[in-house]
């Protein structure tokens, strides 16, 4: 499934949240330098649908903080 997501780098705690429309923000720990926050923000989510990092893609946005992201089920 294709979702739409909103990543907040250098947050205090970790923690995706649903919003309304379908999309979901996701706060990571990790800055926005070097790939950092893109590698923990597939972490999260992978971790919030129960699936391995690996079935988690950043398919555009890779340097944007507004992502279309891929989750294989």
């Amino acid at each position: 499934m294709k979702i739409s997501v909103t990543v907040k780098p250098n947050a205090k705690e970790e923690h995706v949240v649903a919003q309304d429309d379908g999309s979901f923000v996701v706060s990571v720990k990790a800055p926005s330098r070097e790939g950092k926050a893109n590698g923990r923000l597939m972490k999260v989510l992978a971790t919030h649908f129960g699936v391995a990092p690996s079935c988690v893609c950043i398919i555009l946005g890779a340097s944007s903080r507004k992502k279309i992201v891929e989750v294989t089920l």
